[in-house]
Order: structure tokens, then sequence, then C-alpha cells
């Protein structure tokens, strides 16, 4: 009988083979069951075989808690930004289509702070009758025009060695904007994971069950002071261990690790990003080990101590 690890073992070989592979894009990957009934991964086309889909892109659910509403008073009405989040944000708001409308101007683009109300744009009729307008929100976590210090991030877990399983511009994911500096770190479901720097934490998600929901699964944002994020992704159902607004140090638990959302196997996804013009994209960084030494991991590395780690 195949060890447990036997499967995971053998994918992890197979993204290790496509990340040195020749050639630019995404690999395909098909999962099937052989006549032995262990399912197996290959990124040769198989007969019977299914597509396999995975990734960690994710959308997080803000249009409630950053939006326009409008306040009617006696010559007009004005537009107030709400930020309901635990970070402040770029907002791009533009006017279109107006008519019989008088208004200073008809775009407002600056940052607004966290969990705040901001009045925006006054509007007023140019003559009798009523306005019509519309507007169109473009909105983005952080403030950009921070600067971004030089920092190398521990390794986000306590004891445990495990192995990098996908680095930096891989071949099976970490190719858009938000993604491409991130790394994949093979570790059983259970593991805890820490805080890798000193934040608050802006928004989660714990609902979601192993290989179902968004493609990221369940997930924790932590905001840095400067300007920076770290997130960590496909955490187990129900495994967060902070709220939105806790402001956490480095080495906190913050969550579980898991195997939810589109994953080829249980492992923590961890990615840096910052907000750069109306676009959060992921941004280089070094993981900081035990022994002092910093480097931009790599996959097929292993990291961490060899000591037993703590799970639940």
């Amino acid at each position: 009988m195949r060890h447990p690890g036997y499967l995971l073992t053998i994918l992890l070989a197979l993204m290790s083979l496509t990340l040195t592979a020749p050639g630019a894009g995404a690999v395909t990957v098909y999962k099937f069951r052989d006549s032995q009934g262990i399912v197996t991964f290959t990124d040769q086309p198989t007969k019977g075989a299914q597509v396999l889909k995975y990734g960690d892109n994710f959308v997080e659910k803000f249009d409630t808690r950053v939006h326009v509403e409008t306040r009617k008073h006696k010559d007009g009405e004005e537009l107030v930004l709400v930020n309901d989040l635990f970070a402040p944000v770029e907002i791009d708001l533009r006017l279109q289509d107006l008519r019989n409308v008088a208004v200073a101007s008809n775009r407002v683009h600056q940052v607004v702070p966290a969990r705040s109300r901001t009045a925006l744009l006054d509007l007023k009729p140019q003559h009798g009758g009523r306005m019509h307008y519309r507007h169109r929100l473009r909105f983005a976590l952080s403030d950009p025009s921070k600067t971004a210090k030089d920092f190398n991030y521990p390794l986000p877990w306590g004891a445990g060695q495990y192995k990098v399983s996908q680095g930096p511009g891989g071949r099976f994911s970490h190719q858009d904007e938000k993604g491409r500096h991130a790394v994949d770190i093979a570790m059983p479901v259970g593991t805890r994971i820490m805080a890798a720097r000193a934040g608050t934490v802006v928004s989660l998600d714990q609902k979601q069950r192993e290989r179902n929901g968004s493609r990221a699964g369940n997930y924790v944002r932590v905001l840095h002071d400067d300007g920076t994020m770290s997130v960590y992704l496909h955490l187990r159902q129900n495994g967060v261990l902070v709220k939105e607004g806790q402001q956490v140090n480095a080495g906190d638990p913050i969550a579980y690790s898991g195997n939810t959302g589109s994953s080829t196997g249980a492992h923590l996804h961890f990615v840096v990003q910052k907000n750069v013009g109306l676009n959060v994209v992921s941004v280089p960084f070094r993981f900081q080990d035990h022994t002092g030494v910093a480097r931009i991991p790599k996959a097929g590395e292993w990291l961490g101590r060899s000591e037993v780690a703590t799970r639940d």
C-alpha cells in the first residue's frame, strides 16, 4: 500500500519538472485514477483524465464595503465615499453623461482613510429640473504613496521543514500581476501559521470547504505600516485565529494551513502585495530562516527547522 504522502510527492515532482521545463506559459495538468484506484497527476493527455483547474486568484467582496452614497440637500446632492474597511483605499470616481449638473470637477482621485465617510463632490442643478449623471468608482486597498521598506520576512510557521513546491513565476500559476512573486509551501493541513510581519488584519475568509469555493480558498490579508500587504491563502475551513481590525505582531498565530480552493495539495500560498496605480500587484520579498539567512525562495528548496511542527 502506498504511503499517503506518495501522491503529494509525485505531484511535487511533476511541479518541479514543469517549473524548469523550457517555454513560457502555464502547464496543463491532468488528473486520472489508474487501474489500482490511485489518483495520478500528469502533464501528458491521458484517456479518461480530467484537466486539473487550480490557481490562487480570488475576488475579495469589497463592493458593498467601499461604495458611494448620495446625500440630498436643499440645493442639490452630495456624493460621499463610504469605506468600511480597516485599511485606507485609493479611489477614482468619475462622473459621466452629465445633464443639468453644475459640479466643480467630474473626477476625484484620492486616498480615503480606513473606516471613514468622506464627502467627495457637491452637485447642483444648472437650472430648474432634475439632474442626470452616472458615476463610475474604482478603488484599491492601501495608500500607493507610501514607500515599501526593505524587509526580510521570517518564515510564517514555527517548527517544521517544508518544501517550496512552486516559486515566483511558476508555470502552474503565479503568472499574473497579483501573484507573480508568490510562493507555495507544501505542508500538512493543520500546520499553525504565524504572521510574518506586524500589521492590521484587513480581510479574511474561513467559511470555504476543502476544494470548494473561490480558487484561493480561505485567506488572511495583513496590511503593514509601509502600505504593503502579506496574504496567506488556502487556509483550513474555520481555521482562522484572528479577526478583521486586529493588530498582530510577527510570530502571532493567525491561522491553520489547509487545502481549500483550487489546490493541488495541502499547502500555504504566501504573497506580498502593494497598490500600484489602482492595481494590487505582488512584489518580490525575501524569507529569512532560523539561521538568519535571507533570500528569495526558489522552487524545490526546503525551508524551516526539522523539529516537529505545531499542528491542530
